[in-house]
């Protein structure tokens, strides 16, 4: 009891704006996952984890994250989840051709979600202790290393979406941390390097044939292509008002799978419409501008750097999910922020955001000392 009143006396704290453009994308993801059938597991087990994660973005958010600005507490966190996706190889199982999950009978957790939280911590400490150097090189190429691990370990699951979103977090942090303009063309070049690496060592021909898919999407449309035809089906046929909640012909009669997840967008378009996707658009900019608010007013480098990686991995999780919804990127398999079902990205999602929130209330207790040792790089 005493421990629920300390942390409602430490509410206040939290941004209310941002948490009120969280609430409505979840509600129209719950809705419209539950207007399938009458009994819905996916939407019993996400209202459960809705409610876990909230609890835990406030109890984050009255936790003083100081610690998290020492170097071996993010290496130690690094470590840990290295480990873990290692160990998925051999205690996980395969899950629709994927041994990305640990599964607990009732529960399963998905590492490559915390994974991508861990790196923005990693890369943030990094780069806000060598914001004076880093023009130099090495650090694009140590950071790309420590990112790199992450990238193969989880892309041999296999799960390309999430070693795309780990990827972009990490070129997305090199960007906001000051990087020179002829060393952009390097990365660049690195960039062209691995991508003919892993499609010719790595991807499996499934990948292949889903990146050929998006080239030429009409060619195989009864099979390979099949999914990102009926999305675009979908998304297409809701038009200006959509079809109505619980309408949506495409959706409800199964000929969008996975809609639940991956395709959660276009069955949501589907029975809202234009307007409707307007209005998500529109909650989902509320909350990347409340983010970056409270990143710009970090009391030091690294809380800046953390707000920054935390909306890179948002806006990622967007451009991917939506755009292989309409048809413009390669199926992924990559779930939008609040609405896919799924209790590993919920719970991560809210766990940074109740990070955010507690650097947002402890920024001005930071010590000058530490402010001083940040700028010197020590």
């Amino acid at each position: 009891m005493i421990l629920i009143k300390q942390i409602f006396s430490k509410i206040p704290s939290v941004d209310w704006v941002l948490l009120g453009a969280i609430i409505p994308i979840i509600l129209a993801g719950l809705v419209t996952m539950n207007s399938f059938s009458g009994s819905n597991i996916f939407f019993d087990r996400q209202v459960v984890w809705v409610g876990i994660s909230l609890i835990v973005f406030f109890f984050f958010s009255t936790i003083d994250f100081k610690f998290l600005r020492k170097t071996g507490t993010v290496f130690a966190a690094y470590v840990a989840i290295t480990v873990t996706l290692i160990s998925l190889f051999v205690l996980a199982t395969a899950t629709k051709g994927a041994q990305g999950w640990f599964n607990f009978g009732f529960f399963a957790v998905q590492p490559s979600e915390f994974a991508k939280l861990v790196l923005i911590l990693l890369l943030a400490k990094y780069f806000s202790r060598r914001h004076i150097e880093i023009r130099n090189f090495k650090h694009i190429l140590v950071s790309g290393a420590y990112a790199g691990v992450m990238f193969v370990l989880v892309a041999l699951q296999p799960d390309f979406g999430s070693a795309l979103i780990i990827f972009s977090i990490w070129f997305g942090m090199v960007l906001v941390s000051g990087i020179s303009k002829k060393h952009l063309l390097v990365v660049f070049t690195l960039v062209a390097l691995v991508v003919g690496f892993l499609w010719n060592f790595v991807f499996y021909e499934y990948q292949k044939q889903r990146i050929m898919t998006f080239i030429h999407p009409m060619q195989d449309i009864r099979g390979a292509g099949y999914n990102a035809y009926q999305s675009t089906i979908t998304v297409g046929s809701g038009q200006i008002l959509g079809k109505g909640l619980g309408y949506g012909t495409q959706s409800r009669l199964k000929f969008l799978p996975e809609y639940q997840t991956d395709f959660i967008f276009a069955a949501y378009a589907e029975e809202w419409g234009f307007v409707g996707v307007l209005i998500l658009l529109f909650l989902y900019a509320v909350v990347l501008w409340r983010i970056l608010a409270t990143a710009m007013n970090g009391a030091t480098n690294f809380e800046i750097l953390f707000g920054a990686g935390v909306t890179i991995m948002f806006v990622a999780h967007l451009i991917v999910h939506i755009g292989m919804n309409i048809g413009v990127m390669p199926v992924t398999g990559i779930t939008i922020p609040f609405m896919s079902y799924g209790g590993s990205h919920m719970l991560v999602t809210f766990m940074a955001l109740g990070i955010l929130m507690s650097m947002r209330r402890y920024s001005s207790s930071v010590h000058k000392d530490l402010m001083k040792n940040e700028f010197l790089g020590v």
